[in-house]
């Protein structure tokens, strides 16, 4: 489970694009050359592993990509922004802001109207873009200006409706192609950071609204939950068990009509950061965040992973990290994989496991932070232009996006 972006009261994760080397905002491609994908990773498919996903690549298209998201029919979104940067009158500076979107099918991307207005001076980029289905996506902009201004498209971006994100009802389930933030529901307008009491919002894909979902899990004011569902249709949560006090997980299998609450084997913590969760085609694993002890500090610490095979009921500590045995980080999600294999991305490269995370070997250099969306994981660089997709842990088609703002 990564960081969300809340409806009320929301902290915004910001994306600040460079501007260097950028050369004026004249016309921009609308990324003619889709040049082809590539592929890494296991020579041949095992038997009844789903193939890589076919994704062309963009390097055309104009600026920076951001917030990239898919369907599961292979269609996407990726927003965009070019900056022009005046460094000895920096208010004079802007971003123009664009919206590239990949049709079921499509041999190529194409350039869409972005709803999001040319940003000044030195405010940087501060927008997020959530895929709700086939041609569906939410656009929440984020400003200090514009907190809670969004835009819903349902065509495949040809056109936008303004909205906003607060609550607007309540639902009893989530929507095939529907999404989950959080909101603060206690104390009313607190950031999701400062919150008592969080609760679960349902961004649709109807209408783009948020709704509050009926039932939620009780994990008290640490809970976060995953954006979108496993790719066996479950839906996880983290948080913190108001009895023991102890990291939890809750998974819900009818789409959040009803949710079941596991502990970690893990001490009380006055400080949980939250748990990512990954479910692979033989077990289930949870990592805990969290601050370490001893050792080179990191961003992004790992306290420990746990594995589950019998579906998240119960759990093992398969690692738990030291002041010097790596992996002490990870950036995003794990990658599970078949057979007990499990790879971890962090702050100091990628390490894999081969035996549900007993042990870990380097796995190359190679920083990127991990998501799921419904076509599978997807892999964003720290920096860069190249993204890696991947429905099977294993093996990964390459894509490159807006690769024009490196050279």
């Amino acid at each position: 489970m990564r960081g969300h972006i809340g409806a009320v009261g929301a902290v915004v994760a910001l994306v600040l694009v460079g501007t260097a080397g950028t050369a004026g905002c004249t016309a921009e491609p609308a990324g003619r050359s889709a040049a082809p994908a590539r592929s890494e990773g296991a020579a041949g498919p095992a038997a009844g592993a789903p193939a890589p996903p076919r994704m062309p690549s963009a390097p055309d298209l104009p600026g920076w990509a951001h917030s990239p998201g898919f369907a599961a029919d292979g269609s996407g979104f990726t927003l965009l922004a070019r900056c022009v940067e005046d460094e000895a009158q920096p208010e004079n500076s802007f971003c123009r802001q664009h919206v590239a979107v990949l049709d079921k099918g499509a041999a190529r991307w194409e350039l869409r109207r972005s709803p999001l207005p040319e940003v000044r001076g030195t405010h940087g980029v501060s927008a997020q873009i959530t895929v709700l289905g086939p041609g569906r996506a939410l656009i929440q902009e984020g400003s200090e200006e514009h907190p809670l201004r969004t835009w819903f498209t349902r065509d495949g971006g040809r056109s936008w409706t303004k909205g906003e994100g607060r609550p607007a009802g309540t639902v009893a389930a989530i929507p095939t192609g529907g999404a989950l933030t959080l909101a603060c529901a206690q104390p009313p307008g607190a950031s999701v950071d400062d919150c008592a009491r969080r609760q679960l919002l349902v961004i649709s894909p109807e209408d783009g609204k948020f709704r509050a979902l009926a039932r939620g899990p009780q994990l008290g004011s640490h809970m976060r939950p995953a954006d979108v569902a496993e790719p066996d249709g479950s839906w996880w949560a983290s948080g913190v068990d108001p009895v023991s006090k102890r990291p939890a997980v809750a998974v819900s299998r009818d789409a959040g009509r009803s949710w079941a609450t596991s502990v970690l084997p893990s001490p009380p913590t006055t400080n949980p950061w939250g748990v990512s969760v990954a479910v692979g085609p033989d077990a289930v694993y949870a990592a805990e965040m969290g601050e370490l002890t001893g050792g080179e500090p990191v961003k992004n610490p790992m306290r420990a992973l746990h594995r589950s095979l019998d579906g998240g009921r119960t759990w093992k500590r398969m690692w738990t990290t030291t002041s010097t045995d790596e992996p002490r980080t990870l950036l995003g999600l794990p990658v599970p994989g078949p057979g007990g294999r499990v790879t971890i991305h962090g702050e100091a490269g990628a390490y894999t496991s081969m035996d549900g995370g007993s042990t870990f070997r380097p796995a190359g250099a190679r920083l990127g932070h991990v998501n799921r969306t419904p076509m599978g994981l997807l892999r964003q660089p720290g920096s860069g232009c190249e993204y890696g997709i991947s429905a099977d842990g294993v093996r990964w088609t390459q894509v490159r996006l807006a690769c024009s703002a490196e050279s």
